[in-house]
């Protein structure tokens, strides 16, 4: 199942950007993914929005794992935080070091264990991913 969701829903995106986003006909994550399929296409929308293109290239990656009914908004950032950028190479990773660099970045970060994902949550985002791909 391929889930579609509000462009503000995005992780860290603003009001201001998120009615920049609106303004050029982007509301949900799978119309991002639909405008900005190619590099040439992410640099057009950078512009249209006066972002760099490093930025362009975050909102993609997040719409893109947010794709996945497991991940969501709810983890499409914590995802990136730990270096996958896409479904496609979520799909490719084992489980085991996926879930290692998420209980790295939760005790970094918030210093609690349990709130990190568990292993079998992981491996059903990976299945999701496999299917997708």
């Amino acid at each position: 199942m391929i889930c579609d969701w509000s462009i503000g829903d995005l992780p860290g995106l603003d009001r201001a950007e998120r009615v920049l986003l609106e303004a050029i006909g982007i509301t949900t994550t799978q119309q991002l993914l639909t405008a900005a399929p190619d590099a040439a296409t992410k640099q057009q929308l950078a512009a249209d929005l006066g972002a760099k293109i490093q930025y362009v290239n975050k909102l993609v990656a997040l719409a893109d794992l947010a794709r996945l009914a497991g991940v969501g908004c709810q983890y499409n950032g914590l995802l990136l935080h730990t270096g996958i950028i896409s479904v496609k190479q979520l799909a490719q990773m084992p489980a085991h070091k996926i879930h290692q660099q998420l209980l790295k970045l939760h005790v970094a970060t918030l210093q609690r264990r349990d709130l990190c994902p568990d292993l079998a949550q992981v491996q059903n985002w990976i299945r999701q991913a496999q299917e997708l791909s």
